[in-house]
Parts: C-alpha cells; structure tokens; sequence
C-alpha cells in the first residue's frame, strides 16, 4: 500500500456551502426585489418593496462573509491538525468506520513498510495475535467516550494503541512506543539478562535482544524453550539455547493483567559478563552464596530488602534468622541433596528499625566452575502478618471454645458440691463441731466459682447486665476499695476529661477490670509508685488499625492505666491477654486476671492495647464506645441478710442429664414443699407431659442436654401446656446458648452454681 498524505477534510462536517450557492442565493434576492419594485404600485407599496429588498439583500451578504469566515477558520484547523499528525512521531492511522486504511504517517509507513493491505488490522497483525478483536474494542469505547487506549506486549515490545473519534465518519489510530516498563525501571529489549513476557494463557508474548541471543529464535510457546515443564520459578530449569541444552536459574515475575516476566540466569560459565550486568539489575531480590555460608554477591533490589548491603564476607545467618536450626545445617542440605532436597524457609531479617519476613529459596548452580548457591528472596511480611493474625484468632477461638466447655463441667461439678452442703448445713447449727467445715466448703466451692467466672469472661460467655455510665461516678464508688488495694507504698492519681462522655457497660464486671488492671500494676511495683488512672474522650476521624484490631472510626471514652513498675518484655506483649500466661512467680497469680480484662472489654464492644518498656513501666489502653444517653441511676438493693424461709406448693418438672445435681434440686425442692417430677433428659420429660392428667406448675430444665436442648423440647411441650412457666438452669451463661432462637416466654435464667436458697426462691417466684 502506497502512503496516501492524510486529509482530515474528507472526515470533518462541511462547515459552510461553496461560493456558487452564496452567488445564487443574492441572485436570487435582486431578482425578487426588482420584480416587487416593477409590479407595485407606485408610492408607499414602492418604497417597501425597496426597503425590505434592502434588507433581504443586506442579511444575505452577512450570512454569506460568516460562513466564508468559517470556512477559512475550519481550514486552518484542518491545516493545524493535518501537520500534526503527519510530524507525530507515533505511528498513526485513519481509518473509516469499518477499519478501512484512509492515510497513515511517515511514522506508520517507516514502522510498517512491508504492509500492504487495506485494513488497520491487517497492518497489525505482524505485531499482535489477534488485532481484530484489540481494534473492535477500543473502538467500541471511542464510540461512546471519544477516545481509548490499552498498553499491549507485542512482537515488537511494549506499546500503547490509543484512538481518537474524528467527527462520524472515521478514527485516528496512534502506536506509541512504551520504552519504560513501570516495575522495572529500564527498557525489557535493552536490559542484558534474557526476559521472556508470557501472557495469561502460557503464550509468549515478548523476547528481549538477550533472550533471542540466547535461543537463536523467537518462539511462541514455552515448550519450545523448556523441555521440562512446569517451570519452577527461583529453582534452576533446563534450557534449549543456540549451545545445546543448558541450565539457566528462572525467576520469575507478576506484571499487570495476568503477564508473567521470566528472567534467564544461565548458571554455568558462559556469559559471565551477562549474567554479572544483569544479577545488578533483576528487579527480583537475590544473593549469591558461598557453600561455607558467606555472601558473595548482592543485587540492588535484595540489599534494598535487606537494608543496605552486608559487609564483606557476611555470614547468610547473620542477615537473617529464624528457621529453629542454624542455617549451616539447611544450607549443608540442600548442598547435599540438591535439587531432591530443595524448599522454601520463611526467615525473619535482622533489621532493627522494622520487621521483614521473607521466603527465601536456596538452589545450586555452577559459576566459573565453582558451585555456589543462589538464593531468591520474596518479601513475605504481609503473608506473615496474615499468617500470625489467623493463628492468633484461631488459638483464642480455640482457648475460648476450651474455657467455655471447662466452665460449663465446673459449674455442674460445683453446684453438686455446695448443693449438698447447703443440704448439710440444713441439719447442723452454729454450736456443731462440723459446721465450721462445712462452711470451709461451701467458702470455697464459692471461690472455685468465681474462678469460673473468668474463664467464662475470657471466652465471652458470661451475662452482661450493661448500663450507661458516667465513668467518674464508677471510678468515684471504686476509689476507697482500689486504696486499700494498692497498700501504702504506692500512689493512686486520677485524672478525668472535663466533657467525658457516658459509656455503655456491666458495671459490676467493668469494676473488675480495673480492679485487675491496678492490681498487676501494683505488683509491678514492689519497691512503690504511683498508678495513674486517665479519663478522655477521643474521636476518630478515620479507622485506626493497630496491633492486630482495626478500630473503626468514631467516638470513644478512653481509660489509660498507667505504672512505673518493671514493665513487659517484648517477646512477651503477644502473651499477655492469653489464659494462664502470667510472668508471676508459682502461687502469686492464676494468670487469668488479664484475660478475664481481655473478654469482658471485647464482650462490652470496646478494645484494649499495651504499651510497655522494659524498667519504665506499662500503660493499658481501654477504648469504649461513647454513648449520648444520660447516665442512669440505679440505687443499690440490700441483698437479704439470712435465707428465705418461703415454702411452696405445687408441681415441679425437674429435667436435668446431671444426676448429682438433679439429686440436690429435687431434694432442695422437696424440702421448702414442692413436689417433684424428675427427668434426665428432654425426651422422657415429654413423654411425662403426653399424661394429659398429669398437672405441672413449672418446668427446672437444663438448657444443654444430650439430645434435644432446654428450649427446644420446653417449646414443643408448651404447645399444650401454654400457661407452664419455665426455669432455665446452664453452666453457660444466659444468652451463650440459642442466640438466634426466638426467647422463651414467661421463662428466666438461673446461672449455675446456685444454692439451696436460690433455687426454691426462684421456683417460688415462677410460682406466683
């Protein structure tokens, strides 16, 4: 195809009509204001004939100089435009609507002169796979937006094909060279390692100089280049090169639209001075080991990664650590086994401003006849990241799920033992030799329940009762108690934000963190000194993510706890909310106090953080979210000073799979005047009820049971005994169980362990 020069006129809207329309038009304007004048009648019919002649004639030799003055002003656009595109340095083509070649530049004829062909597609398709469909697309997008454009990996490299709508009749094409690759820095065709671009399917795409230099052919598929596939990318691949078969180390590469980047190593002497240029410039982290451990060489992007680059004849263990051996053995390892013994390790950088984790992949080559390893390193720190978040929610959902299931065995266990000493404690007075044991028992047994309790809040079972609250008023109630507390030694400051906002919390449950949170603080301090106790409230302007939480945006009320004691160890701050961790000596803690703080802030929707520095002291963080509800105020209840003494009379249904604790209900019941039906599990007690003789005033039911749970066989009953009333009774806490079941009416929750007393004064309440 010959170049036609490029006339954007046959493509634009015609601005204006030729001069001979104007001509005919005035013509025709004369003609029909002579006529008037000729056939009017003479005086004023006359004289406006001649004036509105005037005035036709007048308007149409304006109309007439504007569209002359358009003309020549589309001229020199199309002028302006025209020498545009013909000196553009980019190869550009205009086609018409169907692809049809209409002119191209003295670009596009020097760039493809062997073209023939009358079509854009055509042209292209030297250089591109498929042009049809690439030109059919932008096309489409020109159509709607004026212009597009989409970067492609050729025959020839990198380009850019844009195009650009020219009025309704056809397109301006442009190919612009990409000389510059965004990840790499420099040029692909000029870099001299060998760089093969594959495409989303396997196909290669691109074949820099090197990579040709070495294959003596540009291929179109890997099976031509690599005998053995799949490729193992970091590990040394076999190779067919104009030289025969050799081995070449693979790295590979993630560029942008699914493309692949390989980049060749040949490993054995040939094309040192290649492979020397090209090591410096790979945009891929690797080193050059010695066999005895010492680093030989660096590249750019690994000393980047590692910091800076190592002194001469640093040791590999000395930039990075962390496999549970001495990396001498894994290197003597993979030297030994080779190829059959070479994997990835994940190693932590000995960095000291920041953490780094990579995987690093070791394998053996043969340079200047001298076996080296060859080790390719990934940044793997948000991998590990990742890796230690899953792990850490994973071993507390675990602990959790652990704690829960322990609580709920303890709490039936207890409640048989100080169940039945309340039994005992029923026949024997004050003045008894034996009742001062039996106290010891149930004091304990008590003890033993409240440390259920806090396996409960860490696993965030445990019955919140939350309250808006005015922290100053908490902290107020609590001052006397945390004095006494802290002991003589140590100071108790508190500081409050004079706009606190209230909070919503358990009241009872967030004096126990406190509590916690002073007491550890104390203990830090054996020698004394002061504990400060801060109040503020702080807004969010976005999410703030820190340690493993995100923080979403908002108002929060926060409460520092802050000691001058020994502080933490840094290995240790990942530790500290776990269960039955402690750094406290044997019998000086349970190690549950922090993770009881850690469920409860969590279960009331608020976060916790630690700072710490060793010999400086601590600080906990509590964030609460802030309420804009007044504080309520809830005056305190005497609790009964001695044990009820109502009696009963009615009918109890007793259905619980424990038998000692089902043995001290009934009894318990029996004794204040009920009478008592007992069931061990959900299915005999229904099978009681299908006696429509047999009257019940109150079902005592167990929510988890072999079988069918409380709730549900409670429900299914009470289709035909609706007016029952129900006692609910778990080692769970209220609301652990059935969250997405519908509640139960005319039902409440008695909590495991419970008492004689509570139990009768429960049932009693149903009663009535």
């Amino acid at each position: 195809m010959t170049s036609r020069p490029i006339n954007v006129r046959t493509l634009l809207p015609r601005a204006a009509p030729d001069q001979a329309r104007v001509a005919a038009v005035l013509v025709l304007a004369l003609c029909l204001v002579a006529g008037g004048t000729w056939l009017a009648p003479p005086g004023l019919a006359a004289r406006a004939f001649g004036v509105a002649g005037a005035t036709l004639i007048a308007v149409s030799l304006g109309m007439a100089l504007r569209r002359l003055v358009a003309r020549r002003g589309l001229d020199i656009a199309n002028d302006m435009l025209e020498g545009f595109i013909e000196n553009d340095a980019a190869a550009s083509f205009v086609t018409d609507a169907d692809g049809g070649l209409l002119a191209r530049n003295a670009a596009a004829e020097a760039l493809f002169p062997e073209t023939e062909s009358g079509t854009l597609a055509a042209t292209l398709r030297g250089v591109l796979a498929n042009p049809s469909a690439v030109l059919f697309r932008l096309q489409r997008h020109a159509e709607v937006e004026g212009a597009a454009h989409e970067d492609l990996v050729t025959r020839r490299g990198h380009v850019r094909l844009a195009v650009h709508r020219m009025g309704k009749q056809g397109y301006l094409w442009r190919v612009e060279d990409m000389t510059e690759r965004p990840h790499a820095g420099a040029s692909m065709a000029t870099l001299p390692v060998p760089v093969i671009s594959l495409g989303r399917s396997g196909t290669v795409l691109f074949m820099n100089a090197a990579a040709r230099e070495l294959t003596g052919q540009r291929v179109k598929t890997l099976d031509r280049l690599f005998p053995s596939l799949p490729l193992r990318p970091g590990a040394i691949n076999v190779m067919s090169t104009t030289k025969g078969l050799r081995d070449v180390l693979v790295a590979e590469f993630t560029g942008s639209a699914g493309r692949r980047e390989l980049f060749c190593l040949p490993s054995d002497g040939q094309g040192a001075a290649t492979r020397a240029s090209g090591f410096e410039t790979l945009p891929v982290a690797m080193l050059k080991v010695g066999l005895d451990g010492r680093i030989l060489a660096v590249n750019r992007r690994a000393a980047q990664l590692l910091g800076g680059p190592p002194g001469d004849h640093a040791a590999l263990d000395s930039v990075m650590q962390g496999i549970g051996r001495p990396l001498m053995d894994w290197l003597g390892e993979i030297t030994r086994a080779g190829e059959a013994g070479k994997k990835s390790e994940f190693l932590r950088l000995t960095r000291e401003d920041k953490e780094i984790f990579v995987q690093v992949t070791l394998s053996q080559v043969v340079e200047d006849g001298t076996p080296i390893l060859i080790a390719v390193l990934n940044d793997a720190t948000e991998l590990k990241t990742l890796e230690a978040q899953f792990v850490q929610s994973q071993k507390m959902q675990a602990i959790g799920q652990l704690a829960g299931g322990i609580a709920h065995d303890f709490n039936n266990l207890l409640t048989a033992i100080s169940g039945h000493c309340d039994l005992l404690l029923l026949r024997h007075d004050q003045g008894d030799q034996d009742y001062g044991d039996l106290e010891q028992i149930r004091q304990n047994a008590n003890r033993a329940a409240a440390l259920v309790g806090q396996l409960l809040a860490f696993s965030r079972k445990q019955t919140l009762r939350p309250e808006v609250l005015d922290l100053r008023d908490t902290l107020s109630d609590l001052t006397h108690l945390l004095n006494r507390l802290v002991g003589e030694k140590v100071t108790l400051t508190l500081s409050h934000d004079p706009v606190l906002r209230p909070i919503r919390a358990d009241k009872r449950q967030l004096k126990q963190v406190l509590m916690n949170l002073v007491v550890n603080a104390r203990d830090a301090m054996p020698q004394g000194g002061e504990i400060r106790i801060e109040t503020e409230v702080v807004t969010l302007d976005t999410s703030m993510r820190r340690d493993r939480a995100m923080v979403p945006a908002g108002d929060y009320v926060t409460v520092k706890v802050r000691d001058e004691g020994v502080g933490i160890p840094r290995d240790d701050l990942s530790k500290v909310f776990e269960p039955f961790f402690t750094t406290k000596r044997p019998g000086e803690g349970t190690g549950l106090g922090l993770s009881t703080v850690y469920g409860i802030i969590k279960q009331t929707g608020g976060f916790i953080f630690v700072d710490s520095v060793e010999g400086s002291g601590t600080e906990f963080t509590l964030f609460f979210p802030a309420d804009d509800r007044v504080a309520e105020t809830v005056q305190a209840v005497a609790a009964p000073s001695g044990p009820a003494t109502h009696q009963g009379d009615g009918v109890v249904l007793l259905v619980e799979d424990e038998a000692p604790v089902r043995a001290f209900a009934a009894r318990a019941l029996r004794l204040r005047g009920y009478t008592v039906l007992e069931a061990e599990s959900a299915e005999d007690a229904l099978q009681m009820l299908d006696d429509p003789q047999l009257w019940v005033d109150v079902f005592v039911t167990d929510v988890v049971m072999p079988g069918m749970d409380g709730p549900s066989w409670v429900r299914k009953a009470r289709e035909q005994r609706p007016e029952v009333r129900v006692v609910f009774v778990s080692g769970y806490a209220e609301g652990a169980f059935g969250e997405a079941e519908p509640e139960v009416p005319n039902s409440v929750f008695l909590p495991k362990p419970f008492s004689l007393t509570q139990l009768a004064e429960t049932v009693y309440e149903q009663m009535q």
